[in-house]
């Protein structure tokens, strides 16, 4: 059995009196061999298209951002010598794996069945943090972070789902600064004052934090405001 250490409560891990840096994973570059099989394909998956630059026909860069992600990923024509394929591990946090899948295989993308670890690294399946041997089914007790899926890009490229309902301490909506924040309190301070005249009695918080989540997970403002109201009206009806 694999043994966990975590850092508590964001201790660092360096000296204490130096100022901290923020450093955040902004971009992971996807080594492709046909960029434009690769956008049809990332396009399909139903993530963002944030740009598609050229310069010339030597260079073509293209950004995707999977929905509620603060990090992106760029493929395209003379962005990395790694060789098409060798990006693997690529893990993307879940709220519901099974539900992930569905969406996916809906979209017509090829993905395993879910799986969860056995902390044995040692076999012939395709390695991953919890080992060599996939275990068919979502783990048992539907730990976090303890159960997968995988599916693959054209070029080979390896993608795994990872369920994850509560988060190890020290982590969260860490991709927030201040401002960041502060902007996106005011938005749904504005949008809960045009519900709450009309809206049953309720307490303000449970629609605040039905609609960050929902901005953070790219829902557009309208869309985030419809989560609000049924999180209250449901929490009323239950």
């Amino acid at each position: 059995m694999a043994t966990v250490s975590t850092i508590r409560n964001n201790e660092p891990t360096a000296n204490a009196s130096a100022t901290r840096v923020e450093m955040k994973l902004e971009v992971v570059v996807i080594p492709v061999s046909d960029v434009d099989r690769a956008k049809e394909f990332y396009a399909k998956l139903g993530w963002r298209l944030d740009t598609d630059f050229t310069a010339g026909d030597d260079w073509r860069g293209i950004q995707f951002t999977p929905p509620g992600s603060g990090c992106s990923v760029i493929f395209g024509k003379n962005v990395t010598k790694a060789a098409p394929g060798s990006a693997q591990g690529l893990y993307l946090a879940v709220s519901d794996i099974e539900a992930t899948r569905n969406d996916l295989l809906r979209r017509g993308i090829e993905v395993s069945e879910v799986f969860h670890g056995s902390n044995v690294h040692t076999g012939q399946d395709e390695p991953y943090l919890f080992g060599r041997l996939r275990v068919s089914g979502p783990d048992p007790a539907h730990t976090s972070y303890s159960s997968f899926a995988s599916f693959h890009d054209p070029d080979g490229n390896g993608w795994l789902l990872q369920e994850l309902t509560t988060r190890l301490p020290g982590r969260g909506a860490s991709n927030f600064d201040v401002a960041t924040l502060t902007e996106l309190l005011r938005e749904t301070e504005k949008h809960h004052g045009e519900y709450e005249p009309t809206a049953p009695k309720h307490h303000w918080s449970g629609w605040y934090a039905a609609y960050m989540v929902a901005r953070q997970d790219g829902k557009a403002p309208e869309e985030a405001a419809k989560e609000g109201k049924r999180q209250i009206e449901g929490a009323l009806a239950a």
